[in-house]
């Protein structure tokens, strides 16, 4: 590992030293600015300042290596990459550089309008129906894709309780419900999210179901069972 990061340095900064000074056209930039879709989760934004093209991948400004007025080495992808215009549609591609075969011309990274949300960006944004959406979508062409994790979804919703932000903690988790039904747990901590929310008669449902699919949850049973006694004495009140 120590030896391939090493290579990778110092890869990098030969390519570094090599680096062109081009001055590329108002209409090049207007052409390559914008956004780039890496894969169905993942963009890649394309800009410029002044005459220096920047790339913004997974939150973080890279400047890449230029190579030549349309070759671009960028060293977190390790990869090169250069602007190309498919023929038919006429829309713009981010394309990777074979190594074997510089000439050869293929259409890797899309480029989509500026406006372009991926299901992990509506997310951030709390845009949980388009979100939901989106991840199914994947799983639904690719269900080897391992584009969110439950895991994941499910600390983000328990970090939502903990900051008592029970609204949102409750979206989180319906979503990971709709993306494994089939999981005992996304419905133990739904119905975590109710009963911290005041949600008795949801909490029990979710209680209910998380038991049902799992009987050795007897957390779940236990709670469930006392959410509905609350509820049966809270009618005999009435």
């Amino acid at each position: 590992m120590k030896r391939n990061t090493l290579f990778l340095l110092l890869t990098v900064i030969l390519l570094s030293a090599c680096s062109k000074s081009v001055k590329f056209s108002p209409e090049f930039k207007a052409q390559t600015t914008g956004r780039y879709l890496y894969h169905d989760n993942d963009v890649i934004d394309v800009f410029y300042k002044d005459n220096t093209i920047y790339f913004n991948w997974r939150e973080g400004v890279i400047k890449p290596v230029v190579m030549d007025s349309n070759e671009f080495f960028v060293s977190d992808l390790y990869a090169k990459l250069r602007f190309v215009k498919h023929p038919e549609t006429e829309v713009f591609y981010l394309s990777e550089i074979s190594k074997d075969n510089e000439d050869l011309i293929t259409y890797d990274f899309i480029k989509v309008a500026d406006d372009y949300k991926t299901p992990r960006m509506h997310l951030k944004d709390k845009e949980y129906k388009q979100a939901v959406e989106g991840f199914l979508a994947i799983k639904k062409k690719d269900s080897t894709k391992d584009v969110v994790n439950e895991g994941e979804i499910n600390q983000l919703g328990y970090r939502l309780i903990n900051d008592e932000n029970y609204d949102d903690a409750i979206e989180v988790l319906k979503m990971n419900v709709a993306m494994f039904p089939e999981s005992s747990n996304v419905y133990d901590s739904l119905g975590e999210a109710y009963l911290s929310a005041g949600d008795s008669a949801q909490a029990y449902k979710n209680y209910k179901i998380a038991f049902e699919m799992n009987p050795r949850n007897t957390r779940a049973q236990n709670i469930a069972e006392t959410l509905i006694k609350y509820q049966d004495s809270l009618k005999t009140k009435d």
